[in-house]
């Protein structure tokens, strides 16, 4: 059986001797060759200006759902041909412990030559497939917009 495994290397420095609130958020993942600087979300006293780990989260299901959806649609025949994706991941604070409960994906898919209805039911199949959504406790909405192209 194959195993994919997959690495990171996270670097902070600073202090947290004076509190809670005079510490850096700010510290560096390293993937691949990237270096990215991430904080926390300002409202745990994060930079805002910085992505931020639940940003991450939401790209990692979005992205991931792109590139089981594209894969799906080339061996099924649809040409596609633009996907752009408004997603939203939502952690409602009253949630003991703290996590995101949802995140909602509203892919706008333009294809081309091929039924709305088909490329919906691949986009289900793609989810099905998805190994960030399959790795998460959250719920999962997808609200696709199809646009096709003669």
């Amino acid at each position: 059986m194959t195993v994919h495994q997959y690495s990171t290397t996270l670097s902070w420095e600073g202090s947290t001797g004076a509190g809670y609130r005079a510490y850096r958020r700010e510290h560096d993942v390293r993937v691949s060759e990237e270096i990215i600087t991430l904080s926390a979300d300002s409202a745990f006293r994060g930079e805002a200006s910085l992505p931020n780990p639940e940003q991450l989260l939401l790209a990692a299901a979005s992205s991931c759902l792109l590139l089981s959806f594209l894969a799906v649609a080339a061996q099924a025949g649809v040409d596609v041909v633009r996907y752009d994706d408004d997603a939203a991941a939502f952690m409602p604070m009253d949630e003991q412990p703290a996590r995101i409960t949802r995140v909602a994906l509203a892919p706008k898919i333009t294809v081309r030559g091929a039924e709305a209805a088909r490329v919906v039911e691949l986009l289900q199949e793609a989810h099905a497939g998805c190994y960030i959504a399959n790795s998460l406790t959250a719920e999962a909405t997808i609200a696709p917009t199809v646009e096709v192209l003669p």
